[in-house]
């Protein structure tokens, strides 16, 4: 999704060229495809000109939506952090309380960053790195 939004084009661009510039295996970033055209994060065109475009303007696409869209949308009961059965604010694990903050900061940083911004900085990482 960061090289369709690096790359913007009014053409669809092909799965194997995503795969190759990222070196990806084409049938692993085939499936992943799959699953965001399933959740409308991206299209796909069919046919002999066919390819990818994004489902919409990437600064509407959220990171949570991407995430959500390939691992599923975080349980409903939250998992202890070391694998206990119980574990709550009136029962906590040893890590209870150091991972619920990190835990709730994850999940806002997913939900306030858009692929638009997230794919200028990795455009300008590449530019830095290009100047060294």
């Amino acid at each position: 999704m960061i090289y369709l939004t690096e790359y913007r084009s009014d053409e669809p661009t092909m799965v194997s060229t995503i795969s190759d510039a990222y070196d990806i295996p084409h049938q692993y970033l085939a499936k992943i495809v799959q699953t965001l055209v399933k959740h409308r994060l991206l299209k796909a065109k069919r046919g002999r000109n066919g390819g990818i475009f994004l489902g919409r303007n990437p600064k509407d696409i959220y990171l949570h939506e991407i995430v959500y869209a390939i691992d599923g949308p975080p349980p409903e009961n939250e998992k202890c952090a070391i694998g206990l059965d119980l574990c709550s604010d009136e029962t906590p694990c040893p890590l209870h309380h150091t991972w619920k903050p990190i835990k709730g900061a994850i999940r806002e940083m997913l939900s306030s960053e858009n692929l638009l911004e997230l794919a200028k900085r990795v455009t300008e990482k590449r530019r830095i790195m290009n100047k060294k």
